[in-house]
């Protein structure tokens, strides 16, 4: 196990502003020590919004919120699938889809085409008020389904409290004719390349001694 590096104290800590344990666990592969705070933002989709624009301001607003309590560099992102470009207005976005009536729906529309998950993500020095924000693109190219393989694909994992109704990281994989992309954490919720380069702007060296 890799040892836990502590943040510089001029920093004061590393802030993770999500609840999600998904993040939770990618931040942990790069051995920093980090704490958790979950934002209370309104999260709804504003009109003339595209999905690139709406992760990217969600990101910005939740680094902010934790700011209000907490200080630090502070790590913020959000994500949402849609089988648009994530850059028009009219790209509809893929919600949770809670039944399996609904996921059905989600996958048929998903079957031979290509997902996009559009991951924002923000780092805030509030220290320096410095902030960085990205946008990190990572397309699903889905096989082509069966009405069949769908229904049992869902009875076995029952994806239905998650985005586009699978779960990437379990089952969902043999619904995929491939994965195009620079950072495959980057469809689990959190681009930690881009997290990294982030890291070092603000002088934190995961590999220094």
């Amino acid at each position: 196990m890799n040892p836990i590096l502590q943040i510089p104290e001029s920093l004061v800590s590393l802030i993770l502003a999500s609840s999600s344990p998904f993040r939770k666990e990618l931040l942990t592969k790069l051995g920093l020590d980090f704490s958790t705070h979950a934002p209370d933002i309104d999260e709804s989709r504003k009109d003339g919004e595209t999905p690139e624009q709406l992760v990217y301001r969600l990101a910005v607003e939740k680094a902010a919120e934790v700011a209000k309590t907490q200080s630090g560099l502070i790590i913020a992102s959000d994500q949402v699938a849609t089988l648009g470009s994530g850059t028009q207005v009219d790209d509809k976005i893929l919600t949770k889809p809670h039944t399996h009536e609904n996921a059905i729906k989600q996958l048929q529309q998903s079957s031979g085409n290509t997902v996009t998950f559009v991951t924002s993500l923000t780092l805030l020095n509030t220290n320096t008020g410095n902030i960085q924000t990205v946008i990190e693109n990572f397309k699903v190219i889905f096989r082509v389904l069966s009405a069949e393989q769908i229904d049992n694909y869902l009875k076995k994992e029952q994806p239905y409290n998650c985005a586009g109704s699978f779960k990437s990281e379990a089952l969902g994989i043999i619904l995929f004719e491939r994965l195009e992309g620079n950072d495959p954490n980057t469809l689990i919720g959190l681009p930690l390349i881009q997290l990294i380069k982030m890291l070092e702007h603000e002088g934190v060296d995961i590999l220094a001694n």
